[in-house]
């Protein structure tokens, strides 16, 4: 009879609480995702959110802003990094998104003046992958189109991607260190980086332009 007693004897309220408490957290997911975004307590929650509210929008699509532009991305290269260069391209034109990118070997104006090719090339282009290597450094071809890609947009965040090749950090040019790079250990991955880095900026490119025509 006693132990029956004390199998019935009543919970304290602070432990029947709690189980309340828990019992209505954990079934209502979203009241406790709500609060844990409010106190900033949970990153992925936060950021599940930020791309719930944020759709992913089509840069294929037909009248986007995508087209305004002749290029999706030009590459600014030394000469001798064409091989890496060529590899490059073939990767992001063969992607699904197709992505339309200036080359300069192959895509310059024969007959053209060079600085007249490399504005052109900057101006219609949406971003512009800066591949610092020491030809790179060397080469004062490079550093005028990357000074003219900074003039054209010095504050558009994913617009200019430096990717660093075989280049100490403390040799980084000066004039991008306001912007994070790409360093290039493994190809395939950093290939992988430039193209995600161009969709995010194409699709707030879209973005941007679709809520203007709203």
């Amino acid at each position: 009879g006693w132990f029956r007693r004390l199998l019935h004897k009543p919970k304290p309220r602070s432990v029947e609480s709690s189980l309340n408490a828990s019992r209505s957290a954990s079934s209502s997911p979203s009241s406790s995702s709500s609060s844990a975004e409010s106190s900033g307590a949970s990153p992925g929650t936060s950021l599940a959110r930020s791309v719930r509210s944020s759709p992913v929008l089509d840069i294929n699509a037909s009248g986007s802003a995508r087209w305004a532009k002749s290029y999706d991305v030009c590459i600014c290269h030394s000469e001798v990094d064409l091989e890496l260069v060529e590899e490059l391209v073939s990767y992001l034109e063969g992607q699904p998104e197709s992505f339309r990118c200036f080359l300069q070997l192959r895509d310059a104006a024969p007959g053209s003046a060079v600085v007249t090719e490399l504005c052109d090339a900057v101006q219609n282009s949406h971003c512009w992958v800066m591949l610092i290597t020491p030809g790179f450094l060397r080469d004062p071809w490079c550093k005028y189109q990357m000074h003219q890609a900074l003039a054209e947009a010095p504050m558009a965040n994913g617009r200019t991607i430096p990717v660093l090749k075989d280049v100490d950090r403390k040799d980084y040019p000066k004039e991008l260190r306001n912007l994070y790079y790409i360093y290039m250990a493994l190809k395939e991955n950093s290939f992988r980086q430039i193209r995600d880095t161009i969709v995010r900026y194409l699709q707030e490119l879209c973005r941007s332009s679709t809520s203007r025509t709203e």
